[in-house]
């Protein structure tokens, strides 16, 4: 599948990507219903994929003229979707005005955010008008009965104006960082490491056999359609229960916490949970077997560990954790992930050495070459990632933070969004959560004391907004283009397809967002989750700017073995053939995503690993149609389920959210 794409297919995915953008936030935060772009594989882009794949299909036999979309170009389509979905929702606009607005809203004598927080936020970052931000969190008067054009009128812009230019530049600089250091790792990742990719492998067999006219046959496959009917069925009967509670269900979820005593070598597992998706059997299928065992292996040692430190009688208080960002950390121990992190990032450039070595000298005037994967030159990407990364230095300088800070701490956010995106696009996790912020990391090496005031509260705003929750990043969606990048060979036209749709997917996905917003008001909308982390982050906050500290040692004790347990892997594993474990599976351990995937992983590693055993690669071959399927019926079901659910008022949720 390799050729030029046509000007339809960027046009088609633009709008198509925008309209999700526009939508999101009212289907999500207001009507509750099925998530659209949830994840690295999000729905609403794979259902509109699958038919306008069919019907692209069907034209071309019924005709037997040229395709209105070539393959290429429903890929090229889906891929631009992806990449802009996460924006309009938890990628972004999910908690981006609450951040602005929660120090002041929500400032109370108890809290002294007026005292401590208030007078170290800089006015041209948030709303100053208390009109305006009144409104954001209660509704205009009349809101609910207003029509869209009259609500746009409404929303009090020249509040928002100066927040939103500079908070705006701050993340298109980023967004250009992410595009720039995605360029130089693709020739590495795509054609040096030759990266699996899991998550595209159904949606380019798709096209593929649709280019070659035989996608009746792939729908046809016995294999697809059991997997297909397994699904339909499946989703068939819980939907049904959902709505109609005498209709029987099938259990996804087995407690299987309550099998194990809260003390004793199996403490760990008193929470533990058995949740069964085929879509990410799927994915784990289609995964290399090293890494779909390791990332249930270590998920489950993960458990065991907290119970051989209760049974060898050290119990570590969750106190010691002090003060943390993570969004899941809450345990000492979960402080692994810190090492961790930053020694496999060393790994990656380690894995990049000779390529990294050929984009400096390209830099500084070496003769230009080209990788199939990649958007743009290797000189261009590195003075871009180098203009950027000042840009973005200056802006934070500019509202007062120390330039040393600054410069550690954009490193620790795209160290941990590198990172986070190569264990995402190489292991096939479609949802993904982080355990410790990349913030966690800088006061661990360095103390809270290295912030400053005004530094903690800025930057802690700046990870909130883009660097934390890294469910729909942008960053992975990107790798996955430049695998993408390779087959096309037009590929200026598909860059400026990404830009224009970063460009437009955050103006629209910001007015939908605000539109829903001043419409409903924020207290009426299902967005407590947002405003609880929001507020926990500037409650932390506050802790660090009255108590600055050094890292306790507890945390410090853990980061260290995370560092020195992911360099024994890596080393295992770049000096082991037989080794069976990848350094990826650790970096999840503590992942929250895990405690929903790792049963689904296991069953996806123990199918590919009978396959393959007892039936070879031509078994693995006609069996993978199955777990396409599986694929393909969760997500139809899903978007089913979705479309009914905006009649029916509520959504049965076919996805984790």
């Amino acid at each position: 599948m390799h050729g030029k794409i046509r000007k339809r297919a960027i046009l088609l995915g633009t709008l198509f990507g925008l309209l999700i953008c526009a939508f999101t936030p009212f289907n999500n935060a207001y009507l509750n219903a099925t998530p659209l772009a949830g994840g690295h594989f999000p729905l609403a882009p794979f259902f509109i994929l699958a038919w306008l794949t069919a019907i692209c299909g069907l034209h071309r036999k019924l005709l037997r003229s040229h395709p209105l979309l070539t393959g290429l170009d429903l890929m090229t389509m889906w891929i631009l979707m992806v990449i802009v979905s996460g924006i309009s929702y938890t990628g972004l606009a999910r908690t981006f005005f609450i951040n602005l607005t929660a120090p002041f809203h929500f400032a109370t004598i108890g809290n002294r955010w007026k005292e401590v927080l208030q007078p170290l936020l800089p006015d041209a970052l948030h709303p100053t008008d208390p009109k305006a931000v009144e409104q954001l969190y209660n509704g205009i008067k009349g809101g609910p009965f207003m029509d869209n054009l009259e609500i746009f009128s409404a929303i009090p812009w020249a509040s928002w104006l100066t927040p939103l230019m500079w908070w705006g530049a701050f993340i298109l600089l980023c967004y250009f960082m992410m595009l720039c250091l995605t360029n130089i790792f693709s020739r590495q990742w795509v054609e040096n490491e030759r990266l699996n990719f899991p998550l595209l492998q159904l949606p380019r067999f798709m096209e593929e056999a649709m280019d070659q006219g035989l996608y009746g046959s792939f729908l046809g496959n016995k294999f697809f359609l059991i997997g297909l009917i397994f699904c339909i069925c499946l989703h068939l009967i819980n939907g049904l229960h959902f709505y109609i509670p005498s209709v029987p269900e099938v259990p996804t979820l087995i407690l299987a916490g309550k099998y194990f005593a809260k003390t004793g070598l199996f403490s760990g597992f008193h929470k533990l949970k058995i949740y069964f998706y085929p879509a990410f059997v799927g994915f784990a299928f289609l995964a290399s077997r090293q890494i779909s065992f390791s990332f249930w292996f270590f998920f489950l040692f993960g458990g065991l560990f907290y119970g051989i430190l209760s049974a060898s009688g050290l119990n570590i208080p969750a106190s010691a954790l002090g003060v943390t960002f993570g969004p899941t950390l809450t345990r000492p121990e979960e402080t692994q992930m810190i090492g961790a992190y930053l020694v496999f990032f060393i790994f990656i450039i380690w894995l990049a050495r000779q390529h990294l070595k050929q984009v400096i000298k390209e830099a500084f005037g070496a003769e230009s070459t080209r990788g199939e994967a990649e958007w743009m030159s290797l000189r261009f990407s590195f003075w871009g990632l180098a203009v950027s990364g000042l840009l973005l230095t200056a802006w934070c300088m500019y509202f007062g933070i120390p330039l040393l800070v600054a410069v550690v701490v954009l490193l620790a956010f795209f160290i941990f969004t590198l990172v986070a995106s190569k264990a995402i696009c190489q292991g096939g996790i479609a949802y993904f959560t982080l355990t410790a912020a990349p913030i966690d990391c800088v006061t661990t090496i360095f103390g809270s004391k290295f912030f400053g005031s005004v530094g903690i509260a800025i930057t802690a705003i700046c990870q909130k907004i883009l660097f934390v929750d890294l469910r729909e990043s942008l960053m992975p969606s990107l790798v996955h283009g430049s695998k993408i990048n390779e087959w096309i060979r037009n590929k200026r036209l598909f860059l400026i397809g990404i830009t224009i749709i970063l460009l437009l997917g955050v103006i629209v996905s910001f007015g939908a967002m605000l539109m829903v917003c001043y419409k409903y008001g924020i207290r009426e909308l299902q967005l407590d989750w947002a405003t609880r982390t929001s507020m926990n982050v500037y409650d932390n906050v506050v802790r660090v700017i009255q108590e600055p500290a050094a890292a306790s040692h507890w945390v410090t004790t853990f980061a260290t073995v995370g560092a020195l347990v992911m360099f024994a892997l890596v080393v295992a594993y770049n000096r082991l053939p037989w080794w069976p474990l990848h350094p990826i599976g650790y970096l999840t351990a503590y992942s929250s995503a895990m405690k929903i995937l790792w049963f689904s992983f296991f069953l996806g590693w123990i199918c590919n690993q009978l396959t393959l055993r007892y039936g070879g690669v031509g078994l693995f071959k006609r069996v993978r149609y199955l777990f396409f399927g599986l694929i393909m019926g969760d997500f139809l079901m899903g978007g089913a389920w979705a479309l009914y659910g905006l009649y029916a008022g509520q959504s049965y949720q076919v996805l984790p959210g």
